[in-house]
């Protein structure tokens, strides 16, 4: 395009004009992550050069903005230390096997990084709500997963659970977006239609999970993603608070924006008193 005719259409097409300040707003929101991706690749040096493990879980509900963080986290880091884990049905042989066995095999060795797009936390929330497990094998799972959990941070693991909270309309507006893009069909799903019919349900065994879930050893972080650049920048924030790593930039700021990071604990606090004005009964 000539230099001319941009200008033109810089002054005339108003959807041009929104087209660019698009580009150039998600241009500068890359420049504001890249700083804190850089401490992402110290932090991974770190975990190498001791042999450190770490594991990431990515949980929320589909179109929450797990995928788009986790390609943002993982973007300069050294692809020979970290695996992204996004497992799909379990298969026959799996199923006879106990629960989290196949997570385990997928957990990371000294220096290495492992992030799951979606982990042994589908039996606490898609499984029950479609009848993908029985109600024995949900209790079951929800009884021994703290205990599951502690045990591999006191083998030296370092685990973050992250929780990426969209709102219904912010959730609806990006299932219609997949409907009608190409290059974003490919993720819309018939379990996908039916989460917006289903929404109290999902809000329900939610509450249960963090309710049952959430430690002082193995807490949650709570990320409301509908603004999703500032939810990818507040979930890298998340992780480097995790660890004391070698070379850390301390002008940077790494403090989470406290309107859209919640502990579990508030988090429970918030849907506890939501629930209670919805006249849900909470066990």
């Amino acid at each position: 395009m000539k230099f001319e005719t941009f200008q033109n259409k810089i002054k005339n097409d108003k959807a041009f004009q929104e087209q660019v300040f698009r580009k150039f707003a998600k241009a500068e929101q890359e420049r504001t992550l890249k700083p804190y991706q850089a401490e992402l690749i110290k932090m991974q040096a770190h975990l190498e050069k001791h042999k450190e493990k770490m594991i990431i879980l990515f949980e929320g509900r589909d179109a929450s903005g797990k995928g788009g963080a986790i390609r943002r986290i993982t973007r300069y880091m050294n692809e020979k230390h970290y695996r992204i884990v996004a497992l799909g049905k379990p298969s026959d042989v799996q199923q006879s096997q106990w629960y989290f066995q196949r997570y385990v095999e997928q957990f990371p060795h000294g220096g290495e990084v492992v992030l799951f797009d979606r982990s042994w936390y589908n039996r606490a929330m898609v499984e029950p709500i479609f009848g993908f497990c029985t109600k024995e094998q949900y209790k079951t799972f929800m009884k021994s997963v703290p205990m599951f959990e502690e045990d591999l941070i006191d083998h030296g693991i370092h685990f973050i659970k992250i929780y990426f909270s969209v709102s219904k309309e912010e959730q609806d507006k990006r299932f219609k977006e997949r409907e009608t893009n190409p290059l974003k069909q490919w993720k819309l799903s018939e379990i996908d239609v039916q989460m917006q019919e289903r929404w109290d349900e999902f809000t329900e065994v939610k509450y249960q999970m963090l309710k049952r879930t959430n430690t002082y050893i193995s807490p949650w972080t709570v990320i409301r993603s509908d603004d999703k650049f500032i939810a990818r920048l507040n979930a890298i924030k998340s992780i480097l608070n995790k660890i004391d790593y070698e070379g850390r930039d301390e002008s940077l700021d790494y403090t989470v924006d406290e309107s859209i990071v919640y502990s579990g604990a508030v988090e429970i606090e918030i849907m506890e008193k939501e629930l209670r004005e919805k006249g849900k009964i909470l066990g």
